[in-house]
């Protein structure tokens, strides 16, 4: 089960939909949860992409509580039995602690529903931000221990060397890049190659 966080406009929800394509190409059954309910947009968003991959999707009622949500999509995912679970959380952000502690509500109850869950929660960070990513991964890592990053927009002049430093401070890897708007636009991460784009 895999929660995927970040601030707005980060590209997270697109990155929910390439990661379900992902995993549905390795021929796994993919459940999404809509669990961004607070931007009506988002969840129509991802109805409309997890018909175009034919992947199921589970989504509440504009303005419902984001973890019953999660709660929910994990019932179903038992249910049907899924292989693999991906929670799109709201937009947080992270100078809001409000919001930061309903995220780490979303933690809780997954953990309810699914001994361990989430399993992996993916920070989607904008390659284009600079040093205020650090501060966004510091944060959210306190409400919702971090797993890994993707960065997105990594298609334009963005280098992401941020991550370098987020990686060394926190520990944590870089597990995929987004390179355009497209599904198959995330590529795994290699060390190798991204050290030679920065210079």
């Amino acid at each position: 089960m895999i929660f995927v966080i970040g601030v707005n406009g980060n590209g997270k929800t697109t990155t929910v939909a390439k990661l379900a394509n992902h995993y549905k190409k390795q021929g796994k059954k993919v459940l999404i949860g809509a669990a961004d309910t607070f931007r009506a947009a988002a969840v129509d968003q991802l109805e409309i992409w997890s018909e175009r991959l034919g992947v199921e999707m589970v989504k509440g009622k504009p303005k419902s509580d984001p973890a019953a949500v999660t709660f929910d999509t994990i019932q179903a995912a038992i249910s049907r039995k899924s292989d693999v679970v991906i929670i799109d959380t709201a937009g947080r952000l992270h100078t809001r602690s409000d919001l930061l502690q309903e995220l780490e509500k979303m933690v809780r109850v997954a953990n309810k529903a699914l001994p361990e869950a989430p399993h992996e929660t993916l920070l989607t960070l904008d390659a284009t931000v600079g040093q205020n990513a650090l501060t966004q991964a510091e944060i959210f890592h306190q409400f919702a221990p971090l797993s890994g990053l993707i960065l997105t927009k990594m298609d334009g002049t963005a280098k992401g060397g941020t991550a370098i430093a987020i990686q060394r401070k926190l520990k944590l890897p870089i597990e995929f890049l987004g390179t355009g708007e497209s599904f198959s636009d995330l590529s795994p991460f290699d060390a190798n190659s991204f050290v030679d784009s920065l210079f």
